[in-house]
């Protein structure tokens, strides 16, 4: 049976996308089969795949990483902003008209539940990742792409918090505490992302943190200045777009990429990430 772990974050731009693709790199180098899915990206930065259809560059990058390449079926909703008020859906790698109307959002379930069953077909491994935060209220009805895919998907949560952002306990804790109480047992863990410094500092609010939540820090990531693909305005940070066509691209990420894994490797406690990936969420 496949296996699926999400990655989501205290807040948008958190590394979610770094750090999935990491794990996704990580696993295939140990011999499975890895895949990367996003339900839904808002993002103006995508990927025209193969057969001539769109995804977000995050889950190209993704690709990559696992040594596969990108497809349609990895982020089935893609959201491109125009302007206020005005956006374009892409589902499925195809641009749609889709205007507002009741029942939407499951029609968009549906198809993204699909695309991911396709993913989950020719894989040992799928990493979701989230989008923004999963856990805004006014949103929690109407959000596809956080809790609601890992329920869908059995996948375990692991929640990833910036603090070179400021406020990194609070935001964690913060997120955790405003899930709806059965999404909470699906967070099995978190990690500090981005730190400057000795992190033996932060010892005392792990502990705390650790204690109030009831899952374990499974690491602190050094902050690591490389060039990485930019999802949207938010990524201003270790972004670049390299000038020349996509085997360029490719090539410069996923050579950054394999220094940053080091890092995640020295930094993370990736023995209970497999095993919370083992496990998943079934008989919650």
């Amino acid at each position: 049976m496949v296996k699926a772990l999400m990655v989501a974050g205290a807040t948008s731009d958190a590394g979610k996308t770094l750090l999935s693709a990491a794990l996704c790199r990580h696993f295939s180098q140990k011999g499975y089969r890895v895949a990367p899915f996003k339900t839904l990206n808002i993002s103006l930065n995508a990927y025209s795949t193969a057969d001539g259809k769109e995804i977000g560059i995050s889950q190209a990058f993704q690709a990559w990483a696992a040594g596969i390449e990108p497809a349609a079926c990895m982020n089935p909703i893609l959201i491109k902003p125009h302007a206020p008020g005005r956006c374009q859906y892409v589902v499925c790698g195809r641009p749609v008209d889709m205007p507002e109307h009741e029942g939407m959002r499951e029609d968009l379930m549906e198809r993204a539940a699909a695309c991911y069953r396709k993913v989950a077909a020719m894989t040992d491994i799928v990493i979701c990742e989230g989008s923004g935060s999963p856990a805004e209220p006014n949103l929690r009805d109407r959000d596809l792409a956080n809790m609601r895919t890992a329920r869908m998907a059995g996948a375990p949560v692991l929640l990833v918090g910036d603090i070179d952002a400021g406020g990194v306990f609070a935001g964690i804790y913060g997120t955790w505490a405003l899930l709806a109480q059965e999404d909470r047992a699906l967070v099995k863990g978190y990690i500090i992302n981005r730190f400057r410094g000795d992190p033996s500092v932060l010892g005392p609010g792990i502990d705390e943190l650790s204690r109030r939540m009831g899952c374990p820090c499974l690491g602190v990531v050094p902050y690591v200045p490389l060039r990485f693909p930019a999802e949207d305005s938010c990524s201003l940070r270790n972004t670049d777009v390299p000038s020349g066509g996509n085997d360029d691209m490719r090539a410069v990420w996923i050579s950054n990429l394999d220094r940053f894994l080091e890092v995640v490797r020295a930094s993370l406690d990736l023995g209970t990430i497999e095993r919370i990936l083992g496990e998943g969420i079934h008989g919650l």
